[in-house]
């Protein structure tokens, strides 16, 4: 039981890490165009590999 009150602060420690990191991904542009990369892959016929 005397666990628990370093693993709850470490708990939301750990969350609060996670939603700065989305915050962060958000405002940086990260999911503006989700598509383009997979459709560029398949559609790519001016290169040959």
């Amino acid at each position: 039981m005397s666990m628990l009150i370093y693993l709850i602060p470490a708990a939301l420690f750990m969350g609060f890490l996670g939603l700065i990191a989305f915050a962060w991904s958000l405002r940086s542009g990260q999911y503006e165009d989700p598509d383009g990369a997979a459709e560029r892959i398949l559609n790519s016929e001016d290169k040959p590999l």
